[in-house]
């Protein structure tokens, strides 16, 4: 297996892409290998690497569907709905806490009120 192209920061050549370059024109690797790499250097660790992609043999994002759109909107539901209290707490309950921020803390509650 041969090795990849590495180039530095920002020196990239034309023609090629990363996935979040990709997805801002409105395309996605669509199956093609990874053709290069670049690295960012950081002081004292390792440096981070991107996978470039070739721009010409992309292919364009799928449309959403409406089936798509609905699981994402029960997703996101089930992600701002207190267990405890049944709610929309209007927000995405954090994973930490697990309960909407009344729920967790009902002692603060009593105290503003």
């Amino acid at each position: 297996m041969a090795a990849l192209p590495v180039y530095p920061w920002r020196l990239a050549p034309d023609g090629l892409a990363t996935r979040r370059q990709l997805r801002a024109r409105g395309l996605r690797p669509g199956g093609q290998d990874v053709v290069a790499q670049i690295e960012r250097p950081r002081y004292r660790r390792s440096p981070l690497v991107a996978y470039l992609y070739r721009v010409d043999a992309a292919k364009p994002v799928r449309p959403m569907t409406s089936a798509k759109q609905a699981a994402l909107d029960k997703a996101n539901t089930a992600r701002r709905t207190c267990p405890e209290c049944l709610r929309d707490a209007g927000y995405v309950i954090p994973a930490q806490l697990g309960v909407c921020v009344p729920c967790a803390y009902p002692d603060d509650e009593q105290r503003a009120a």
